[in-house]
């Protein structure tokens, strides 16, 4: 830890107003980042931006993901904000999955950051003039390393909702699984088909994400495979564009100095390097093999383990990402 601190970006002067979202684990970490990189930060959240945006008149108004919790009148707000001469910028770090609405909102948008490769075009197809690819990264003071109790601590852990394609996973796995000291976290778990075998390692519900990682922590391996993106895949995405970039749980499970298998999605080699720092899988099979393989090499493990951290801490910080941003916006 005391060799990868974050790189240091140089100071702006642009005055933001940030409307959080109410994901903590990506909020928290761009405010740090933005406190840092901004000349003068203001933080609202979704219903009062409009009066916040009035009495600071900052010169940009910077949301996150403009969904869920956003008033139904958000995009006249933005409408409205904009006239006045303030630009205004959105982060979407939910696609592809909700680009039902997500399209209808960014048109109102001066500028528009996307996680996801295939909402590039889909945006600018869409009336977007100004669309940007802006991955996601870790916030380094939640995601870390730690010592994790041991009531925290696994051969095995995965966290996250049980979408089909996760079922499908596990149930073929449930039998080989249901041997090891494994621990699933999350929500609709009780679709699996082998809920008899796995059900003593599941913890069924959503934790907070600093609990989450703690779990990371405690586990020798964590077991990371994206959510469908098919339109009736618990999706609004009609779409159907593909899911090309990693989720921000790459990001963060490497933050912890966890070994991560993951599937592969298309950005991923830009960010980390499979057999490297990250480990992958395609199947089922390779999945077990792979963590036979390394609760069986505990070095190769560690060392993997230690140069995700590495990576992440050097690459894929939110003070990255940010600057990144204000350098288009400047």
């Amino acid at each position: 830890m005391e060799r990868t601190g974050t790189p240091a970006a140089p100071k702006g002067t642009l005055r933001v107003l940030y409307v959080q979202q109410g994901f903590e684990s990506v909020d928290q970490g761009m405010i740090r980042a933005l406190q840092t990189l901004t000349g003068e930060l203001e933080v609202t959240g979704p219903k009062e931006m409009l009066k916040r945006a009035e009495q600071f008149r900052p010169d940009l108004v910077l949301v996150l993901n403009a969904m869920h919790v956003f008033p139904a009148e958000h995009s006249q707000h933005i409408d409205l904000i904009r006239s006045w001469g303030i630009r205004t910028a959105v982060w979407f770090v939910d696609d592809p999955y909700f680009t039902d609405q997500s399209l209808q909102l960014a048109t109102h948008y001066d500028y528009v950051f996307t996680h996801e490769l295939s909402c590039v075009p889909f945006y600018r197809e869409g009336g977007c003039n100004k669309v940007h690819y802006l991955p996601l990264a870790a916030d380094s003071e939640m995601f870390a390393p730690m010592h994790a109790p041991r009531s925290y601590q696994s051969d095995v852990c995965f966290i996250g909702s049980a979408f089909w394609n996760r079922v499908a996973l596990f149930d073929e796995l449930a039998p080989y699984l249901a041997q090891k000291k494994v621990v699933i976290v999350g929500s609709l778990w009780n679709r699996l088909s082998r809920l008899d075998l796995l059900q003593p390692h599941i913890r069924d519900g959503w934790i907070e994400q600093k609990e989450t990682r703690i779990y990371y922590n405690g586990a020798k391996i964590v077991i990371n495979l994206h959510r469908p993106t098919e339109a009736g895949q618990d999706n609004a995405n009609t779409a159907n564009l593909r899911g090309l970039s990693i989720n921000p749980r790459t990001y963060e499970i490497a933050a912890c100095g966890a070994l991560q298998i993951t599937d592969v999605r298309e950005d991923l080699h830009q960010h980390y390097r499979p057999g490297y720092d990250i480990e992958t899988f395609a199947s089922a099979d390779e999945l077990r093999a792979k963590i036979d393989y390394y609760l069986e090499h505990e070095q190769e493990r560690a060392q993997m383990a230690w140069r995700s951290l590495w990576t992440t801490r050097q690459r894929h910080s939110y003070t990255d990402r940010i600057a990144r941003m204000l350098a288009i916006l400047q």
